[in-house]
């Protein structure tokens, strides 16, 4: 997988993905009859995909702290909501980078965006795929992330990885997808976000 391959996937946009059948939340995993809530109210938020500039690359992920009100203890992509002050969603994932993990947005180079993906807790997330240098001294915001790590960006593309799991969640049957390496899951939306980049590069 080469970033320049990446970058032209992303570049190619919605013209090169129509067809491509992408997630578009929680709810279609495990479904395609639509969210339950249509009419609901979503909190805009924004992701960053930080993949590092080298042959192989490696996907930057972090652990949330148990003491977290959302999502504790799950591995996560940086990011967070969309605040008032930001010009964008884009300006809203490398913020979120800067202060979960000390990233500075100087070191992103933002290849593009995924299509937005709804969470069943009410999130409408814009993935944004950047590529970072490699060697950073990465800091964790303490309330927020347990631990930075990194994982090969070649393991969670490959669908053969992408187990798709069944669970309860609020009374109800589940359907969600579960990248494991090593001891580590990833799964929830991260999960999904990485199966939908995953269906975009083929």
């Amino acid at each position: 997988m080469t970033i320049d391959r990446l970058r032209a996937a992303l570049l190619a946009g919605g013209a090169a993905a129509e067809g491509i059948a992408s997630y578009r939340g929680d709810w279609e995993v495990t479904s395609d009859a639509g969210p339950e809530d249509a009419a609901r109210v979503l909190t805009p938020a924004a992701v960053l995909i930080a993949l590092t500039a080298e042959a192989e690359p490696q996907l930057l992920l972090t652990k949330r702290t148990s003491t977290m009100t959302r999502h504790p203890g799950q591995i996560a992509f940086p990011g967070g909501r969309v605040d008032p002050e930001d010009d964008s969603a884009i300006t809203a994932a490398l913020r979120e980078a800067e202060e979960e993990v000390s990233l500075a947005r100087g070191q992103v180079d933002v290849l593009g965006t995924l299509e937005r993906y709804e969470t069943g807790t009410g999130f409408s997330i814009l993935p944004v795929v950047g590529v970072v240098p490699t060697g950073i001294e990465y800091v964790a915001h303490a309330r927020e992330v347990d631990e930075i790590f990194h994982v090969p960006f070649a393991h969670v593309m490959n669908p053969a990885n992408h187990e798709l799991r069944t669970g309860e969640w609020l009374g109800k049957a589940r359907k969600f997808y579960v990248i494991r390496h090593g001891e580590r899951e990833i799964w929830g939306a991260t999960a999904g976000i990485l199966v939908n980049l995953s269906r975009r590069l083929g």
